[in-house]
């Protein structure tokens, strides 16, 4: 093999890896909301972190988090009712194991590392007065 054809395939190599990361980034917005025993609450102040940062919204609102492999922690308080608090589930997507197959190792490394390869589910619908695991059960809040 050539030098010029060993350079142009590092080039795509390096192009290629992190395809999850290149379609969808390594940010995601979450929309959340509040309930209470079904009702909608207006004006909840939420904090959401992860491993990547700390975010803060107030309800129903947006905010653009960081991917991560780990858990997202959203907490939310309103005067007139009793504190939510909700652990959000990262789920894989699909894309990063096509990554993997045709992005190589690398592209799957690179996907994982910096989070592109995680999705959590949005909207958040934190129901206030419980602890709950989305997706999941709720249970009674201490």
């Amino acid at each position: 093999m050539s030098k010029s054809s060993l350079a142009l395939l590092g080039l795509v190599t390096l192009f290629a890896s992190g395809c999850a990361s290149i379609v969808t980034g390594h940010n995601q917005t979450l929309s959340v909301e509040t309930h209470s025993n079904g009702t909608n609450v207006v004006g909840a102040a939420c904090t959401l972190d992860n491993d990547k940062g700390k975010w803060f919204v107030n309800t129903p609102g947006s905010v653009v988090v960081s991917r991560s492999y780990g858990d997202m922690n959203v907490s939310c308080t309103h005067e007139k009712h009793e504190p939510g608090v909700a652990v959000v589930k990262s789920a894989i997507k699909a894309m990063a194991f096509g990554n993997i197959l045709f992005g190589g190792p690398i592209g799957g490394a690179v996907d994982v590392t910096t989070g592109a390869a995680y999705d959590y589910p949005t909207p958040i619908r934190l129901e206030l007065g419980v602890t709950q695991r989305i997706p999941g059960e709720q249970v009674p809040a201490k």
